[in-house]
């Protein structure tokens, strides 16, 4: 669909060029891999990012879809950079929050946010508003800065990632919810659901040797998946990224993409950033291998316009 069209039946008329939510005019049914799910990706724009989600989790199914009582969640946002929320380089700390939070009311034991942090992790934490956030809904957050709390696994079928060392905390929880931010990145194009796995894992500059791409799809068949991906696109870095340089370098979209398939999600983010899909590669990659759908037009797609 093209931008203008989207304008001509959406209701997010008002957005600016390049902020976009072209998520309109797809097919009906797609099999989702959880039947309690009403749609298989819900798409938002117009709120705040703990609203969008309070929303968007209810249209879904609820956060029981996901979480059951008595349960160890991990919350994985990206908070790989020393810098405030207003430059968005990390996850909305008000999103992580309120994620938590409905962890917590569907019946969690525990919840845990970590990242394996490009900046320093003790800056980062406090800089980005995550900690605190976390903190406050009584999250547990843990570091990822020591290669002692990461385990090798096997990566069946690999391409180039025959294994990896992955954060415990991932192997240990009962439900990983995968939480990344919208970016443009240097090296991919842009930062999404599977790109945050880089933040699970410790042996990543073996992925930047070894065909980045290929290994951020590989990465995605190990067992272990989330069962949630919430994507904030509240505030997006449309260029400079991953770590960006001003706020010149956002544009305010107030939205949110919420689905199972971390595939069908990257490939709706890929649309939001204006990039083609298959110029991400990963993502075709992924597709490709069976990981997930990233044919838009195959799904049900529940839009809300706040």
């Amino acid at each position: 669909m093209k931008r203008r069209d989207f304008l001509k039946t959406t209701a997010g008329a008002g957005l600016a060029a390049g902020a976009v939510l072209s998520l309109g005019g797809y097919g009906k049914l797609w099999s989702s891999t959880n039947p309690l799910l009403k749609y298989d990706m819900i798409a938002l724009m117009g709120g705040e990012p703990d609203a969008m989600f309070d929303l968007g989790i209810q249209e879904l199914g609820g956060m029981g879809a996901f979480v059951q009582k008595g349960q160890k969640v991990l919350v994985k946002p990206n908070i790989g950079w020393d810098v405030t929320p207003e430059l968005a380089a990390n996850t909305n700390p008000l999103l992580v929050k309120r994620i938590i939070e409905h962890c917590f009311k569907a019946g969690a034991k525990e919840v845990y946010v970590f990242d394996h942090t490009c900046d320093n992790w003790v800056n980062c934490y406090k800089t980005s508003g995550i900690e605190k956030a976390a903190k406050s809904t009584g999250a547990k957050v843990v570091p990822g800065n020591s290669e002692s709390y990461y385990h090798e696994i096997a990566i069946p079928g690999g391409v180039k990632l025959k294994s990896a060392k992955v954060h415990e905390l991932l192997l240990e929880t009962d439900v990983f919810i995968n939480v990344p931010i919208l970016k443009d990145h240097d090296s991919t194009r842009m930062t999404c659901c599977l790109k945050n796995m880089m933040g699970v894992i410790w042996d990543r500059q073996y992925w930047h040797a070894n065909n980045l791409n290929q290994c951020i799809a590989d990465y995605a068949l190990f067992e272990k998946k989330p069962v949630l991906n919430v994507v904030d696109c509240y505030n997006v870095m449309v260029k400079h990224g991953p770590q960006g340089v001003s706020k010149e370098d956002l544009v305010q979209m107030k939205s949110q993409i919420i689905a199972s398939d971390w595939v069908a999600a990257d490939a709706a983010a890929a649309k939001m950033l204006g990039v083609p899909t298959e110029r991400i590669e990963y993502i075709s990659i992924a597709h490709k291998m069976g990981l997930g759908n990233m044919k838009l037009d195959t799904l049900n797609i529940k839009r809300i316009k706040m």
